[in-house]
């Protein structure tokens, strides 16, 4: 390969993150600062290495790697996997956006998820198609059109659920932790069957459907949520203290 291949992956790679990126930021009704949801953003890539290293080692325990994930015990990898990269998202906003004087209303907490979601998947989607590309232009063509529509949506939507249960301690200040660590079950919930309908199905075709089925839903339920807290966020509402903050973060 040569620099140009290296950058049209990496450029590859990015757009459909940054077209839902754009998508999902034309829904707020009070857009946030540019700068911020850059910087969200690309936190979200920042901190992935973090995820990597928490699921390598958790593949080491007991002997297991790779090749277990099609296995009975995989599915275990799988759930821990799909809780790392939820938590490792929610933590790059806590870093970046809960403490800034512009995350000022409940919705704010959905979109600083999201981008940060597909800052993560922007760079899974970067590290798939220079792997892909060793198999040829065609494969990873196909690769990074399923990855466009699957993968890097499921990281949107997912964090999008975490985002939603984060927006309501706003209105419930006294279980905030409580709706965090719900909403991080239920976005784990979500990302670990998404992977496991693709890894454990009968055949490709199926888990296809099966995903996309999730997929579906997931977005049925992500923008009725988002619709919701949307319209409960105008008004005189508090932003989140730095003592607040501090409150709902697991650590």
């Amino acid at each position: 390969m040569n620099y140009a291949t290296d950058g049209l992956l990496v450029a590859l790679g990015l757009l459909p993150s940054l077209v839902w990126m754009f998508f999902f930021y034309r829904q707020d009704c009070h857009p946030e600062p540019k700068y911020l949801i850059t910087k969200t953003f690309l936190m979200g890539i920042i901190i992935s290495p973090i995820a990597v290293l928490l699921q390598w080692g958790f593949s080491r325990i007991g002997n297991w790697g790779p090749i277990d994930y099609f296995v009975a015990d995989g599915s275990l990898f799988f759930l821990w996997a799909a809780f790392v990269e939820e938590f490792v998202k929610y933590y790059a906003v806590r870093i970046i956006a809960l403490t800034d004087p512009a995350f000022d209303e409940p919705i704010d907490a959905m979109i600083y998820m999201m981008m940060a979601g597909l800052g993560f998947a922007a760079i899974e989607n970067i590290l798939y198609l220079f792997t892909a590309i060793h198999n040829g232009l065609q494969t990873t063509l196909i690769i990074w059109g399923l990855r466009s529509v699957g993968s890097t949506l499921l990281h949107a939507l997912s964090s999008g659920l975490v985002g939603y249960f984060l927006a309501l301690s706003w209105f419930f200040q006294h279980h905030r932790k409580k709706l965090l660590i719900i909403g991080l079950m239920v976005a784990t919930l979500f990302h670990f069957t998404f992977n496991l309908f693709l890894a454990a199905a009968d055949n490709q075709l199926r888990g296809l459907l099966l995903s996309v089925g999730l997929l579906c839903v997931m977005a049925f339920l992500v923008f009725l949520l988002f619709d919701k807290i949307k319209r409960r966020s105008p008004g005189a509402i508090p932003r989140l203290t730095t003592a607040t903050e501090k409150e709902i973060s697991i650590t």
